[in-house]
């Protein structure tokens, strides 16, 4: 790529143009699938622990925005790379308020100020959605989200969210593109609530509760997507 076609995808025009068109793609797959919702009850039951850090795979997190009702207050953490500030302005466009910086160091990329954002949001009743996964690491948990449980008080919550019709990458988080006109599932997890004075092998044990309570809810969302695509398809 030429260095001028890198300026102009670096420009901002450009990307609020591609964030823009990013938030109307996923509103049509919203609007052009049936979703339900496992539990049934979910809202009821999280509604208690509100404010909640909301905790998903990276890759699988696209219709995420969707999740929120009109009354929650929410904020999301996005990196702050070219890529994500496109998927700041997609956010913004689905009326989510973002938070900049890595979720998973604290000692670079504003992970520190990031970290402090996040704080202050919980405390300030905003529910905060963020990847859970170690940067550039598939399926494997940080310990940035416990940490984050710690010093809030607040309950982490794994979800997921899938569609009987996608588009599987084979880069490093296997993302999903969802497509419209599908079967969609929403997964809520068990709380993981982590101790104010949780030392370091009582935050690992709560970092594998939630690496292995995301890995329940995802199984269990493509599954209730796949299989309902299977029955159709025999019926």
């Amino acid at each position: 790529m030429s260095s001028l076609q890198q300026r102009i995808g670096r420009g901002r025009s450009t990307q609020v143009m591609i964030g823009t068109l990013a938030a109307s793609y996923l509103r049509l797959v919203w609007k052009t699938s049936r979703f339900e919702f496992d539990p049934p009850d979910i809202y009821e039951a999280v509604e208690v622990d509100l404010p909640a850090i909301l905790a998903m795979w990276h890759g699988q997190h696209f219709m995420a925005p969707f999740i929120k009702r009109a009354w929650h207050r929410a904020k999301v953490l996005i990196s702050r790379h070219r890529d994500g500030e496109i998927n700041a302005i997609a956010a913004q466009r689905l009326g989510i308020e973002t938070i900049r910086g890595s979720g998973g160091r604290y000692d670079r990329k504003g992970g520190v100020g990031a970290f402090r954002e996040m704080v202050d949001a919980l405390a300030q009743g905003y529910t905060v959605a963020l990847t859970a996964d170690v940067p550039k690491v598939s399926r494997i948990v940080g310990l940035g989200i416990v940490m984050l449980a710690r010093e809030s008080g607040r309950p982490i919550f794994p979800i997921a969210v899938a569609t009987s019709r996608r588009i599987e990458l084979s880069n490093w988080d296997r993302s999903a593109i969802n497509l419209p006109f599908s079967r969609g599932a929403m997964v809520g997890g068990k709380a993981i609530r982590v101790a104010p004075d949780a030392d370091d092998a009582a935050l690992e044990s709560c970092r594998r509760a939630v690496e292995a309570e995301l890995n329940v809810v995802t199984t269990r969302a493509y599954a209730l997507v796949d299989r309902s695509a299977k029955d159709r398809h025999h019926a």
